[in-house]
C-alpha cells in the first residue's frame, strides 16, 4: 500500500469508527509515519487532536496499543471518550479502580476485545505488569504529556524516566510521543529519555490564535480580588478561574454563588467522588464556572470553555499556556485573563523552594554501602525510615548526581563506590539548587510576560523557541499600541537576519551552555542548561563578547 492509499485508508477509519469527517495535515502526517514503523514526536496545541495520532492507526495496525497518562482522572475520560465511539474497546488499569475490574481489563486485551490500555508510568515500573504487558506484543507505545519526562519540562516527574526501558521491554514497538508544548531542549530531552530512534518531529507550532490575552495589574490585594470576581461574574460563561490555593479557590467560588454565577471550587483537598462529580458536571454543563487549584484542567477536553482566568501568577509561562489553552478549544473567541499583582510573584517563590533534606540524602548513602546487593526503591525507603514519596524524590536526585545507579527491570538501587555519603549529599544538594535556579527563572520570565511592553503573544511564543512575523493583533498590548505598533514593538520579524536565531545553541563563559529561545531587536532570551532562563540586552552581549557559538 502506497501513501496515497494509506492515507486514504486512514481517514476511512476516522470517518466510519470515529466520525471524524477529515483528518488534518498533520495529523495524517505523525500517523503515516507510525504506519511505517517509525517512532514520532508530536508537537501541538491543546485541543488539537493529538490523541486521534495513535487511536485510527491501531484499527489498522493490530495489536494493542498501550498508553502512558500520568493522571487516573485523564485515563478515564480518555477511556470514556474512545467507548463513546465506534473505535476498539479501552481499558485502564491504575490502583484507584478494584482487582476485579483490574483483571477484567486485562482479560479484555488479552481476548482482543479491548485495543487500547491505559497506564500510568508506576505502573510500567512493575516486573508483572511489563512481563504481562509483553506477552501481549503490543503494536504502538504512547507517551501522553510527554514533556514530563524531562527536567526542563514544567511538570518534571521521575516515573517518566523508566519509560525508554519499558518500550525496550516490550519488544520495542514505535514510539509516539504527544506533549502540548516542548521548546527544543525539551524535545531533545523527550527523544534522550525515550530511547526514541531518528524520530519523526511533526508540530504545528504552540499558538492559539483565537484565545485574547490580557493582562489586569493591580497594586494591592483587596482591589485585584475584587476586579477578581466582578469579572468572573459577568464573563460569557462556561469558563475555569484559576487560584494560587485552595483557600482562595473556595473563597471566589464563595463570592461567585452570592454573585448569582453557578460556581463550585476544585482542589486537591476534596475527595476523589467529589471531584469527579464537579469534572463531570463542569463537561455536561453545571457548574457552569470550576473555581480551581492547578489540580483542575489536564485532560479537560471540553470545546466551549469561553474563558481561562487566573487569580493569582501561575508558576511558570509553561503551565500558564497549558492551562490557558483549555479555552476556545471549538476554534471561536475566548479570552485568557491574567490578575497580576506584582507582589504575587513572591508568594510562587515560595511555593517553588522546597527544602533539602541533607540528613536523609546522608543517610540513604549510607544505608546503601551497608547492603550486600542492590535495593528496589521502596525497600530503601523502609530501611531509612523515609517516605516512599520522599525517598524517590531524594534517590533521584542522588542518581542524576552519579552517586547512585540503577539496576536491572525492577530499578533496584545501589551505591557507586568510590562516594562518600557527604560528597553524594553535597553533589544532590547541586543537582537540587540547579534545578531550583531554573524554576525561578521561570518565575521572572511569567513576571516578563506580564510586564512586557510589546506584543503579548510574541513574547509567549518566544518562550517556546517560537517568532511571530507582526505583532499578533489578539492581545491587550496590541490594541493599546494599535495607533503606533512600530514604536513600541520590539520583537524582530521572524525572516529578518539578526545576530542569533530560535533554537540556536550558544556557550556563555560563566552560564555554560545553553539555547536561544527568543529574538528582539534590543534583547536575546536564552535558556542556560545551568541557571534556567536569562533575557540579555544584545549591546552589553555584543560589546562584552559573552555568548559564543556552541
Amino acid at each position: 500500500m502506497d501513501e496515497r492509499e494509506r492515507g486514504a485508508e486512514l481517514r476511512r477509519v476516522a470517518r466510519e469508527r470515529f466520525g471524524w469527517s477529515d483528518l488534518g495535515t498533520e495529523q495524517a502526517e505523525a500517523m503515516q509515519g507510525l504506519l511505517d514503523g517509525r517512532d514520532v514526536l508530536v508537537v501541538m496545541p491543546t485541543g488539537s487532536g493529538k490523541s486521534a495520532i495513535y487511536q485510527v492507526p491501531t484499527v489498522l495496525l493490530g495489536g494493542p496499543t498501550v498508553v502512558v497518562s500520568p493522571l487516573i482522572a485523564l485515563q478515564r475520560d480518555q477511556v470514556t471518550g474512545l467507548r463513546d465511539s465506534e473505535a476498539p474497546d479501552a481499558v485502564a488499569v491504575n490502583s484507584a479502580q478494584s482487582q476485579s475490574v483490574t483483571d477484567e481489563g486485562w482479560q479484555a486485551v488479552e481476548d482482543g476485545d479491548a485495543e487500547y490500555l491505559f497506564l500510568s508510568p508506576e505502573q510500567l515500573a512493575r516486573k508483572d505488569v511489563l512481563e504481562r504487558l509483553r506477552e501481549l506484543r503490543p503494536s504502538l507505545f504512547v507517551v501522553d504529556e510527554a514533556h514530563c519526562v524531562s527536567a526542563w519540562g514544567h511538570d518534571f516527574r521521575p516515573d517518566y524516566l523508566t519509560l525508554g526501558e519499558a518500550a525496550e521491554r516490550l519488544g520495542r514497538p514505535p514510539v509516539l510521543a504527544l506533549t502540548a508544548t516542548a521548546a527544543a531542549p525539551v524535545r531533545e530531552d523527550i527523544v534522550e529519555h525515550l530511547h526514541m530512534r531518528d524520530p519523526h518531529l511533526v508540530t504545528t507550532g504552540t499558538d492559539r490564535p483565537a484565545i485574547q490575552l490580557s493582562v489586569h495589574t493591580y497594586t494591592d490585594d483587596p482591589s485585584k480580588r475584587e476586579a477578581v470576581s466582578r469579572w468572573t461574574a459577568a464573563a460569557p460563561a462556561p469558563g475555569i478561574l484559576y487560584t494560587a490555593t485552595r483557600k482562595d479557590a473556595e473563597a471566589y467560588a464563595e463570592r461567585l454563588r452570592e454573585d448569582g454565577v453557578d460556581a463550585e471550587a476544585y482542589h486537591a483537598g476534596l475527595r476523589a467522588a467529589e471531584r469527579r462529580r464537579i469534572q463531570d458536571g463542569f463537561m455536561e454543563g453545571a457548574p457552569a464556572v470550576v473555581v480551581a487549584t492547578s489540580a483542575f484542567g489536564m485532560g479537560i477536553d471540553k470545546p466551549d470553555v469561553r474563558f481561562v482566568a487566573h487569580a493569582s501568577v501561575p508558576e511558570s509561562l509553561d503551565s500558564y499556556y497549558q492551562e490557558v489553552g483549555r479555552a476556545g478549544r471549538d476554534g471561536e473567541a475566548a479570552d485568557a485573563v491574567l490578575f497580576y499583582r506584582p507582589e504575587d510573584l513572591g508568594l510562587q517563590k515560595f511555593l517553588t523552594s522546597k527544602s533539602l533534606d541533607s540528613e536523609a540524602l546522608r543517610r540513604i548513602m549510607s544505608t546503601l554501602f551497608q547492603q550486600d546487593a542492590p535495593q528496589s526503591r521502596s525497600r530503601t525507603a523502609e530501611l531509612c525510615g523515609l517516605s516512599r514519596r520522599k525517598a524517590g524524590d531524594l534517590l533521584n536526585l542522588l542518581e542524576e548526581a552519579g552517586a547512585v545507579a540503577v539496576e536491572g527491570r525492577r530499578r533496584a538501587v545501589r551505591a557507586v563506590a568510590g562516594w562518600s555519603a557527604e560528597d553524594a549529599a553535597e553533589a544532590a544538594a547541586e543537582v537540587f539548587e540547579q534545578r531550583r535556579r531554573i524554576d525561578r527563572s521561570r518565575i521572572e520570565m511569567m513576571r516578563g510576560y506580564a510586564e512586557t511592553p510589546s506584543c503579548r503573544r510574541r513574547y509567549l511564543l518566544g518562550y517556546f523557541g517560537e517568532q511571530l512575523d507582526s505583532p499578533c493583533g489578539r492581545c491587550d498590548m496590541c490594541e493599546r499600541l494599535d495607533d503606533e505598533p512600530a514604536a513600541s514593538d520590539h520583537a524582530s520579524p521572524a525572516g529578518e537576519a539578526g545576530p542569533y536565531v530560535p533554537n540556536e545553541r550558544v556557550q556563555h563563559a560563566d552560564w555554560g551552555a545553553g539555547t536561544v529561545m527568543h529574538m528582539e531587536d534590543d534583547r536575546v532570551t536564552v535558556l542556560f542548561e545551568q541557571v534556567g532562563y536569562k533575557t540579555l540586552s544584545l549591546s552589553a552581549v555584543e560589546e562584552g563578547d559573552l555568548l559564543t557559538g556552541a
